[in-house]
């Protein structure tokens, strides 16, 4: 007789799985990725490190599946402030403010995705999340070209590399320091925000308004 597994075994697995991810990722916002190893994430998911062997083979299928999740989630916040805005360019200002909020959010999460150096090949989880967002800002900014807002462009080249930009100036190494002050990372992700749109063809007066309309969850910032 084949088992099958009941309704409520497949919620608890699902649930160690997650306790597990979850661990990994306030450990990697804590101490960058390097600080994710398998012996502290299990105590940390108060599981036996054989129990994250189970579910994550290797460490660096533990890293990827990490990387994977706290991409999906940014691109889920990205969809849904866009998809709130009024109108494309509006929805390209909610999209790029999104991932500035991110970024800076949990900045020691956000560089251990990107690029800090790990010890296990995580390139393809790392790509592929990139081009999952870029490819929703290229979307967006197609949309507002669709619409008569922007120039015509190569959507998404300029997507890539307003991702690039973003990244490079919020969380690489020559990105501003000091940004606990609320204030301060709301005029950061504003400034940023319109320097994209000025990228793609947004007029300046125009930008400016757009950037002021956008909503910015500056309480997520701060840890509030």
């Amino acid at each position: 007789m084949v088992y099958r597994r009941t309704h409520q075994v497949v919620k608890r697995l699902a649930a160690r799985r997650s306790a597990i991810l979850a661990a990994a990722r306030e450990t990697a916002a804590e101490g960058g990725m390097a600080a994710v190893q398998i012996a502290p994430v299990a105590v940390r998911a108060n599981v036996a490190a054989g129990t994250v062997y189970r579910y994550f083979p290797s460490k660096a299928d533990l890293i990827s599946e990490l990387i994977a999740e706290v991409s999906r989630d940014e691109l889920t916040a990205i969809r849904r402030a866009a998809d709130a805005a009024p109108g494309p360019s509006s929805a390209l200002a909610a999209a790029v403010s999104t991932v500035a909020v991110h970024v800076l959010s949990q900045r020691k999460l956000a560089w251990g995705i990107l690029a800090e150096p790990v010890d296990v090949d995580v390139t393809a989880s790392r790509v592929a999340s990139r081009r999952e967002i870029a490819g929703e800002i290229a979307a967006r900014i197609d949309a507002a070209v669709r619409a008569g807002h922007l120039p015509a462009q190569d959507t998404q080249l300029a997507a890539t590399a307003l991702l690039g930009a973003l990244h490079e100036a919020l969380v690489g190494p020559l990105a501003p320091e000091n940004l606990e002050d609320a204030g301060k990372l709301r005029d950061t992700v504003q400034a940023v925000t319109l320097l994209a749109l000025r990228a793609v063809g947004v007029m300046d007066a125009r930008a400016r308004g757009l950037v002021v309309q956008a909503v910015l969850p500056v309480k997520s910032l701060v840890g509030a």
